[in-house]
């Protein structure tokens, strides 16, 4: 073996995240799946089920940053928004007006960015719903 630097040859190539010895045990691991280009477990109920007929397909979008994808009539980022709001919004202030939902996000400590698109909501309505909050907001709404 030659050295260059402070490397030995061929260690640019190994994962820095494992020894040498788990990255050959792990390389041995899926050696049968690479030459035979199939799986090779031989007890079928190991494998990975497929996606069944009406399941959404979870690999989509791929490049996006939505696992899924987009549903139809909304943008990525009404997804992202609505997602946003319902990430700081439990069930327990629904149905409630825009201070219930104000209230409940400060109490579980919402970024100011979500308050303040909450108090963006009209006063003196009742809110079933995040979707009814979005609809408010101004987001597009699935079809």
């Amino acid at each position: 073996m030659t050295e260059s630097g402070d490397q030995f040859a061929g260690t640019s190539a190994r994962s820095t995240k494992h020894s040498p010895r788990v990255d050959e045990e792990l390389e041995h691991e899926i050696q049968g799946m690479l030459k035979a280009e199939r799986a090779t477990r031989s007890e079928e109920w190991r494998e990975v089920e497929p996606v069944a007929e009406g399941d959404p397909d979870i690999t989509a979008d791929p490049a996006g940053t939505l696992v899924g994808g987009v549903p139809v009539g909304m943008t990525e980022d009404a997804v992202v928004a609505r997602a946003e709001l319902a990430r700081w919004l439990t069930r327990e202030p629904f149905p409630g007006t825009r201070d219930d939902l104000v209230e409940a996000a400060r109490d579980h400590r919402a970024p100011d960015a979500v308050v303040a698109e909450l108090e963006r909501l009209p006063e003196g309505e009742t809110f079933e719903r995040i979707g009814d909050v979005a609809r408010a907001l101004g987001y597009p709404t699935e079809t």
